[in-house]
């Protein structure tokens, strides 16, 4: 299967998912670990087509989620860094994933320069994390007022 960034980009404004997971861990530092997921999950029908993102981004892994759900997932901070990353600042998501995608570079870049292992960073990736959750709920975007709009002026430094 040959496919373009186009449609890899459409694919993923429909079907894909930029995750920040906080989980627990008690022996850490923040008492908590930041673990970062780029996701696609399918019916195991269309199996081939997440071998196929697999393939053309060289990174990642495809495997079982559920009883016919298979996803593709990408989890190494390198991976993350120099290959998704990249990919989606050249080739822009055309939806409100684009605002997820932001969020979830922000967060990489932070992590980069190891700020989620101070108290301030650590709190400002939580902040993320809990924006992103009220944002994706339907009562969020009703009373919010908020027009998406993503602070990205730090990331660079």
């Amino acid at each position: 299967m040959n496919l373009n960034a186009q449609w890899i980009v459409g694919f993923v404004d429909g079907e894909g998912c930029f995750h920040i997971e906080m989980n627990p861990q008690p022996s850490m530092k923040m008492k908590c670990q930041i673990l970062c997921s780029f996701v696609i999950t399918q019916h195991i029908r269309d199996i081939q087509l997440l071998h196929a993102i697999k393939d053309y981004f060289g990174c990642g892994v495809v495997r079982r989620d559920k009883e016919n759900i298979y996803c593709y997932r990408v989890r190494s901070f390198q991976h993350l860094r120099t290959i998704i990353i990249p990919f989606f600042e050249k080739h822009e998501l055309k939806t409100k994933k684009h605002v997820d995608f932001l969020k979830f570079r922000k967060v990489i870049l932070m992590m980069e320069k190891k700020l989620h292992l101070e108290k301030e960073g650590f709190e400002r990736i939580q902040q993320i994390v809990l924006a992103g959750r009220k944002s994706n709920s339907k009562e969020f975007h009703e009373n919010s007022g908020l027009d998406n709009k993503v602070d990205v002026s730090e990331e660079r430094k």
